[in-house]
């Protein structure tokens, strides 16, 4: 005998290591998952909803072992470091981070026990309850929450923080969350690790939060539009901004290009010996000019006024002075008459020498 022992390994081993082996090797994604404090029921609930989307396995961690090491996959035995104590093995067809999320959203809520820490600051609501009076009402009281009666049921005044986020839940605080139905835990697989076989990739970390990835991705894209808009990026949802973009260079082209022609007007003018500060000067010489213009009208129209005033004035002057010499003749014809009846030898003499006179005066008129 060589000494050496024989190690019997049971048929039932063997069958699930080479079970394990051929779905490592046959499966696109391999997840290894927590189910520690997981109640059996609800271990039963998970699975039953995973049909039809994954294989689950709790072996145990030495056949795990073995059968990563009979896959003929180096790279999958990285996933050995990830196994820990109360693990499931999960193999599928699905994509490792769409496989994850299924997991974290088939989590079930749970209640609260006396000693856990709680995940976030855990508050009782507002509002009416089912719990009537009795010793609820110092146990509610102990921890501080106010109530009142009515229609013979308790009801809580104002909302009451009972348990901060990391603080350690008391027995009381956990009883009262037991009779008002609040199941501040959730319980499920937790995804520790994934593997992709056809990529020979290992994924950590990848715990994924449906409703933090989703407002992640919001806020990122609310970041990378604006961006996108800037370079030019051009695609379904920046078109409309690159238009609205497009126009408004165009209408400040628009004004930069009347500027300019505005800028060119005046350099013709400069060009031409005129500058806007001679401007104000010629206006005003202009001005000067049209009211003299306009004062020389206007005296020129007064004397035009004045003009038949004059002549009139002396038309009457030289009717007046023809009034008298035709009455000065009227009296000399008149002393002739008389002289004439008069008579005598000499007055034939007078009345010749009258006449004479008197055809002198009217020549000289």
């Amino acid at each position: 005998m060589n000494g050496k022992k024989s190690t019997h390994v049971s048929e039932e081993k063997i069958r699930a290591v080479s079970e394990l082996a051929d779905m490592i090797k046959n499966k696109k994604t391999i997840i290894i998952a927590s189910i520690k404090n997981i109640p059996s029921s609800q271990y039963q609930e998970i699975v039953k909803k995973l049909r039809g989307k994954a294989i689950v396995k709790v072996p145990k961690k030495s056949i795990i072992f073995r059968a990563l090491d009979n896959s003929g996959n180096e790279a999958v035995k990285k996933l050995k470091e990830q196994i820990e104590e109360s693990v499931a093995i999960l193999f599928s067809d699905m994509e490792s981070f769409e496989l994850a999320s299924e997991l974290m959203n088939k989590k079930s809520p749970a209640k609260a026990k006396a000693g856990q820490e709680a995940p976030e600051d855990i508050e009782i609501p507002a509002g009416p309850t089912e719990l009537v009076p009795g010793p609820a009402i110092s146990e509610l009281g102990a921890v501080g929450i106010k109530i009142q009666i009515e229609k013979g049921k308790i009801n809580i005044k104002e909302p009451k923080i009972i348990a901060k986020k990391g603080e350690k839940i008391t027995a009381n605080a956990a009883d009262i969350m037991n009779k008002l139905d609040i199941k501040p835990f959730s319980i499920g697989f937790i995804p520790l690790a994934a593997f992709d076989t056809q990529e020979n990739k290992l994924y950590l970390e990848i715990n994924i939060d449906r409703e933090k990835t989703i407002e992640a991705l919001k806020e990122s894209f609310e970041k990378a539009l604006p961006f996108a808009v800037e370079i030019g990026y051009i695609c379904e949802d920046t078109i409309k901004f690159l238009i609205g973009k497009a126009g408004r260079h165009g209408k400040a082209l628009e004004k930069f290009a009347g500027k300019k022609e505005t800028d060119n007007i005046n350099v013709e003018n400069k060009s031409d010996g005129e500058t806007n500060e001679d401007k104000p000067e010629k206006i005003n010489e202009q001005q000067d000019t049209n009211l003299k213009s306009d004062e020389k009208i206007k005296d020129d129209a007064k004397n035009e006024n004045n003009k038949p005033k004059e002549d009139n004035e002396s038309k009457s002057a030289e009717a007046s002075t023809s009034g008298d010499k035709k009455n000065t003749n009227n009296e000399q014809k008149d002393s002739v008459s008389i002289t004439s009846e008069g008579g005598g030898g000499d007055g034939g003499e007078n009345i010749q020498t009258q006449n004479q006179q008197l055809n002198e005066n009217s020549e000289e008129k």
